[in-house]
């Protein structure tokens, strides 16, 4: 194993000790609002990215801030394999971009700056010149993300993740039964919530993931009976379309039960690399839904509760 990925591994283990937890986020969410919630993070790798907020939005986003540039500098640590990894991880910001930028040529308005990928970027110093959207959509089509089909923003938003987290399967295959988790929420959410049918994309997303069974399926027991028996824990304790969100909030407590494994490992390669990413990531979620508990004044986050 070369020095740089015993570089990398030290550096990614270091950043993921850092991390706030599930004990701190939860003393997060009691707070009586959103103002008496930051200061609790001002010894956390969050703090300099939150100086001066005062808005929920911008402090949610100033977390997400934060650990794009913990992928940056991790990168900056790893050989060329572990560049790949960073980058396609990287993946779900320039997703965001894109939609965000989907969202203007359409005549809306996004919130926030892009995100500032550097580096990790794949396709997104083209993309973000398109002059309209239907540019946008053939450069994605000319693209590393492909053709995305047709729909608004959150059709786009659903090709581009699967996209994504197909990548990042690829790349580094501990991540292959996120992927089929990811793969199962959508279609599930798309069919049972949404009560439409998988745009033919879609379906190419999917197919290679999670078969064809479940394209019969009509209700949630038929789904979950449907799924590679690998894919069907997602669904584990579902009993109405309406508490999918709990199915990805358990999948989301999975994949940082993976990266935690994935840390432990005691040889330094990638896949030590992958966990601290999944853990982080996982970090910025719990303490983006904190946040939001405390700015609403519920004395408790029922997301949090939900992967206890």
């Amino acid at each position: 194993m070369s020095a740089s990925w015993v570089a990398a591994c030290v550096r990614a283990r270091s950043m993921a000790q850092l991390r706030v937890g599930a004990g701190a986020s939860r003393r997060l969410a009691v707070q009586r609002s959103l103002a008496d919630a930051l200061p609790l993070l001002a010894d956390t790798p969050y703090a300099e990215r939150l100086a001066q907020c005062a808005d929920l939005g911008v402090a949610q986003r100033a977390i997400w801030d934060t650990v794009l540039w913990q992928l940056r500098v991790l990168a900056g640590w790893m050989p060329a394999r572990g560049t790949q990894i960073a980058r396609a991880a990287a993946g779900a910001y320039e997703r965001d971009n894109i939609v965000d930028l989907q969202l203007r040529l359409n005549g809306g308005s996004a919130a926030y700056d892009s995100f500032d990928l550097g580096a990790l970027a794949t396709s997104w110093p083209r993309l973000r010149t398109a002059a309209s959207a239907e540019g946008l959509a053939e450069s994605l089509r000319r693209s590393p993300w492909g053709g995305t089909g047709q729909g608004g923003t959150a059709a786009l938003r659903d090709v581009l993740t699967l996209v994504w987290i197909r990548r990042l399967a690829a790349v580094a295959p501990q991540a292959q039964s996120w992927a089929g988790a990811a793969c199962a929420l959508t279609v599930t959410r798309i069919v049972l919530v949404e009560r439409a049918s998988p745009s033919p994309r879609i379906l190419q997303l999917v197919r290679p993931v999670l078969g064809r069974t479940w394209e019969t399926a009509r209700d949630l027991a038929q789904f979950r009976a449907a799924l590679p028996s690998s894919v069907r824990p997602v669904l584990r304790g579902i009993e109405a379309p309406e508490e999918l969100w709990r199915a990805e909030a358990g999948m989301r407590a999975a994949v940082e039960a993976d990266g935690l494994a994935l840390l432990g490992r005691p040889r330094p390669g990638p896949e030590v690399v992958l966990g601290a990413i999944a853990v982080l990531e996982m970090d910025a979620w719990r303490v983006r839904a904190a946040l939001a508990a405390a700015a609403a004044g519920a004395g408790s986050s029922e997301v949090l509760d939900a992967v206890a």
